[in-house]
């Protein structure tokens, strides 16, 4: 009974710290040097060297490692200053600014609207792998702008909603579980020889940590976006269709709300996949690039409302 209360006072959530970090984001986005995030992959990458087989055995053993010691060191940090409202506050501020990355993410959308407007396709090309893991040499101005504008829906949730969630339910240790998990997904999550079975646990964990997030994020692009029907018919039907349980429904619903098509031929440095479409419109231009960003602020601002009100909440019960 005592452990379980020691990790309840760990795990209590900050409104006002989710707040702060939030505006910070929003203020100067992502550190240029020593970002926290490059940190933790840093330490995946050379816990791995020590953990790697091909295996779902090591892979899990791997990502129990990476998320459980980041998660015990996020509460030994958060626990004595449960009590202690303004140090908690400023603990979750910093841990949500150093977690969040939708500034970023729309300040390098905008960079990838700019070249194309003014037909820099190159320019545009060279910003593709600050979004996603696409080969650039394959897109051209319209695969540009697919790319872009799914990478934008997809992060809109990775990289702001979902952060503020786990913060909003689990505090300090929610935040830094969940990017974490975010980062190793991005790491060996993927589907080639080398991580087919270790990135296995990887990408299953990230799934499940993403189930919730991804349905708020897509209810906000619903309630912000211009066509709310083209936004809900969109999701129902195509969303299960993508390979992730959790993308999909994103980017549907932007899909919809925007009335343009996504999915396709997608290309990566090592395969080839073709994605289910998504939507029944036309192919997305810069303008609806520009469209998409615009989406995506409003959709954080509303995650943000909606973590603060969670939070809110769990602390009073807890």
């Amino acid at each position: 009974m005592r452990a379980w209360r020691w990790w309840v006072a760990a795990v209590r959530p900050s409104p006002a710290g989710l707040l702060v970090g939030y505006l910070l984001d929003r203020a100067v986005g992502d550190p240029r040097r020593g970002h926290p995030v490059a940190g933790l992959g840093s330490l995946a990458t050379a816990l791995q060297r020590h953990t790697y087989a091909d295996s779902r055995i090591a892979g899990s053993a791997h990502c129990a490692l990476c998320v459980g010691s980041v998660g015990v060191a996020g509460a030994l940090a958060a626990r004595p200053l449960a009590e202690n409202g303004p140090a908690r506050t400023l603990l979750t501020a910093a841990v949500t600014w150093a977690v969040l990355g939708g500034t970023t993410l729309i300040r390098v959308g905008d960079d990838v609207a700019d070249c194309l407007e003014s037909d820099d396709v190159p320019g545009a090309r060279e910003l593709i792998p600050s979004l996603c893991g696409r080969d650039p040499d394959a897109l051209d101005e319209p695969g540009i702008c697919r790319a872009a504008l799914e990478s934008v829906a997809e992060n809109t949730s990775d990289a702001t909603v979902g952060a503020l969630v786990w913060g909003a339910l689990a505090g300090v240790p929610g935040l830094l579980v969940y990017r974490t998990a975010n980062t190793l997904d991005a790491m060996i999550g993927h589907r080639n020889a080398r991580y087919n079975r270790f990135g296995w646990a990887a990408a299953r964990f990230d799934d499940a940590l993403n189930i919730l997030p991804a349905r708020i994020a897509g209810v906000l692009v619903v309630a912000a976006g211009p066509d709310r029907r083209g936004a809900v018919r969109a999701w129902k039907r195509d969303a299960s269709a993508h390979p992730s349980p959790n993308a999909g429904v994103v980017e549907a619903s932007f899909a919809g709300a925007l009335g343009i098509r996504l999915g396709g031929i997608t290309v990566y440095p090592h395969r080839t996949e073709n994605r289910p479409t998504l939507g029944d419109g036309r192919d997305p231009t810069s303008t609806d690039l520009r469209a998409a960003l615009a989406l995506s602020r409003q959709v954080q601002v509303g995650a943000l409302a909606t973590a603060i009100a969670i939070a809110w909440w769990r602390a009073r019960r807890l």
